[in-house]
Protein backbone atom coordinates (compact mmCIF):
# COMPACT_ATOMS: atom_id res chain seq x y z
CA UNK A 1 0.00 0.00 0.00
CA UNK A 2 1.31 3.78 -0.39
CA UNK A 3 0.67 6.42 1.78
CA UNK A 4 0.62 9.77 0.08
CA UNK A 5 2.67 12.50 2.06
CA UNK A 6 0.74 15.22 1.18
CA UNK A 7 3.06 18.12 3.40
CA UNK A 8 6.56 16.04 2.33
CA UNK A 9 5.82 16.19 -1.47
CA UNK A 10 4.34 19.69 -1.57
CA UNK A 11 7.37 21.35 0.47
CA UNK A 12 9.59 20.04 -2.51
CA UNK A 13 7.37 20.92 -5.16
CA UNK A 14 7.52 24.44 -3.52
CA UNK A 15 11.03 24.71 -3.15
CA UNK A 16 11.59 22.83 -6.53
CA UNK A 17 9.66 25.83 -8.10
CA UNK A 18 12.53 28.37 -7.55
CA UNK A 19 14.49 29.53 -11.05
CA UNK A 20 11.35 27.84 -12.99
CA UNK A 21 9.33 29.72 -15.71
CA UNK A 22 6.40 27.55 -16.07
CA UNK A 23 3.75 30.46 -14.08
CA UNK A 24 5.28 33.46 -16.69
CA UNK A 25 2.74 33.46 -18.89
CA UNK A 26 -0.81 33.12 -19.27
CA UNK A 27 -2.71 34.60 -22.53
CA UNK A 28 -6.61 35.67 -22.40
CA UNK A 29 -9.15 37.40 -24.80
CA UNK A 30 -9.51 40.96 -23.40
CA UNK A 31 -11.70 43.18 -25.23
CA UNK A 32 -11.37 40.94 -28.04
CA UNK A 33 -7.31 41.08 -27.61
CA UNK A 34 -5.11 38.44 -27.16
CA UNK A 35 -3.43 39.45 -23.53
CA UNK A 36 -0.68 37.82 -21.64
CA UNK A 37 -2.19 38.55 -18.71
CA UNK A 38 0.72 38.03 -16.34
CA UNK A 39 2.88 40.38 -18.12
CA UNK A 40 5.46 38.22 -18.62
CA UNK A 41 6.12 37.23 -15.45
CA UNK A 42 5.63 40.95 -13.65
CA UNK A 43 2.26 39.71 -12.23
CA UNK A 44 2.86 36.02 -11.53
CA UNK A 45 2.90 35.16 -7.85
CA UNK A 46 -0.77 34.50 -7.26
CA UNK A 47 -0.68 32.65 -10.47
CA UNK A 48 1.87 30.45 -9.46
CA UNK A 49 1.28 30.28 -5.77
CA UNK A 50 -2.62 29.31 -6.51
CA UNK A 51 -1.18 26.41 -9.62
CA UNK A 52 0.64 24.80 -6.88
CA UNK A 53 -1.64 24.76 -4.07
CA UNK A 54 -4.41 23.46 -7.19
CA UNK A 55 -2.01 20.63 -7.85
CA UNK A 56 -1.82 19.79 -4.36
CA UNK A 57 -6.06 20.52 -3.97
CA UNK A 58 -5.87 22.71 -0.98
CA UNK A 59 -7.55 25.42 -3.35
CA UNK A 60 -10.63 25.58 -5.67
CA UNK A 61 -9.14 27.36 -8.78
CA UNK A 62 -5.91 29.62 -10.05
CA UNK A 63 -6.28 33.13 -9.64
CA UNK A 64 -4.42 35.72 -10.71
CA UNK A 65 -4.68 38.47 -8.28
CA UNK A 66 -4.13 38.09 -4.23
CA UNK A 67 -7.33 39.60 -3.40
CA UNK A 68 -8.88 36.21 -5.34
CA UNK A 69 -6.56 34.13 -3.95
CA UNK A 70 -7.38 34.87 -0.61
CA UNK A 71 -10.56 34.55 -0.78
CA UNK A 72 -10.01 31.17 -2.26
CA UNK A 73 -8.01 30.30 0.39
CA UNK A 74 -10.79 30.99 3.20
CA UNK A 75 -13.34 29.20 1.74
CA UNK A 76 -11.10 26.21 1.23
CA UNK A 77 -10.31 25.58 4.99
CA UNK A 78 -7.10 27.79 5.12
CA UNK A 79 -6.84 29.78 8.49
CA UNK A 80 -4.71 32.69 9.53
CA UNK A 81 -2.18 31.62 12.46
CA UNK A 82 0.77 33.69 14.01
CA UNK A 83 3.51 31.89 14.02
CA UNK A 84 5.73 30.93 10.80
CA UNK A 85 5.84 27.07 9.45
CA UNK A 86 7.15 25.27 6.73
CA UNK A 87 4.31 25.64 3.85
CA UNK A 88 2.07 28.53 5.04
CA UNK A 89 1.30 30.74 2.92
CA UNK A 90 2.14 34.22 3.48
CA UNK A 91 0.52 37.61 2.32
CA UNK A 92 2.98 40.28 2.47
CA UNK A 93 1.65 44.28 2.70
CA UNK A 94 2.16 46.54 -0.08
CA UNK A 95 4.50 49.83 0.51
CA UNK A 96 6.06 52.25 -0.98
CA UNK A 97 8.89 49.72 -2.69
CA UNK A 98 5.85 47.65 -3.32
CA UNK A 99 2.86 48.80 -5.26
CA UNK A 100 1.05 45.43 -4.83
CA UNK A 101 0.15 42.96 -2.16
CA UNK A 102 1.77 40.27 -2.87
CA UNK A 103 1.75 36.17 -1.67
CA UNK A 104 4.32 32.87 -2.18
CA UNK A 105 5.76 30.67 1.19
CA UNK A 106 7.03 30.15 3.76
CA UNK A 107 9.80 27.19 3.75
CA UNK A 108 12.00 27.57 6.71
CA UNK A 109 14.92 29.46 8.53
CA UNK A 110 13.68 33.01 7.67
CA UNK A 111 13.26 31.94 3.82
CA UNK A 112 10.57 32.30 1.60
CA UNK A 113 10.04 31.60 -2.03
CA UNK A 114 7.75 33.86 -4.47
CA UNK A 115 8.04 34.87 -7.68
CA UNK A 116 9.80 37.88 -8.42
CA UNK A 117 8.95 40.88 -10.66
CA UNK A 118 12.83 41.34 -12.26
CA UNK A 119 13.70 37.76 -12.69
CA UNK A 120 9.98 36.83 -13.48
CA UNK A 121 10.11 33.55 -11.75
CA UNK A 122 9.85 32.42 -8.49
CA UNK A 123 12.85 32.54 -6.21
CA UNK A 124 14.18 32.28 -2.75
CA UNK A 125 14.42 35.29 -0.51
CA UNK A 126 14.55 36.06 2.79
CA UNK A 127 11.21 36.18 4.73
CA UNK A 128 10.64 39.76 4.86
CA UNK A 129 13.05 40.64 1.67
CA UNK A 130 15.90 41.84 4.29
CA UNK A 131 15.59 45.00 6.23
CA UNK A 132 16.34 48.64 5.95
CA UNK A 133 17.20 50.46 9.48
CA UNK A 134 16.54 46.97 11.12
CA UNK A 135 12.68 46.91 10.25
CA UNK A 136 11.43 44.48 7.62
CA UNK A 137 11.66 45.64 3.99
CA UNK A 138 8.37 43.93 3.25
CA UNK A 139 5.84 43.31 6.11
CA UNK A 140 3.85 39.78 6.16
CA UNK A 141 -0.01 40.83 6.98
CA UNK A 142 -1.03 37.41 7.24
CA UNK A 143 -0.23 33.68 7.46
CA UNK A 144 -2.17 30.58 6.63
CA UNK A 145 -2.25 27.29 7.27
CA UNK A 146 -4.55 24.60 6.26
CA UNK A 147 -5.19 21.38 8.77
CA UNK A 148 -4.47 18.85 5.72
CA UNK A 149 -0.94 19.79 6.17
CA UNK A 150 -0.97 18.15 9.39
CA UNK A 151 -2.28 15.26 8.84
CA UNK A 152 0.81 13.76 5.82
Amino acid sequence: MIKQLKKESYLKFIKNSAGVSTWRNFYAEVGGVKKDVLKNGDLSCAFFATSVLLIFGLIKKVHFTVKGAVRDLEKSGWKEIKELRPGAVLIWEKNKFFSNEHIGFYLNKERAISNYFLKKKPFQHHFTYGTINGLPKRKIIKIFWHKELDES
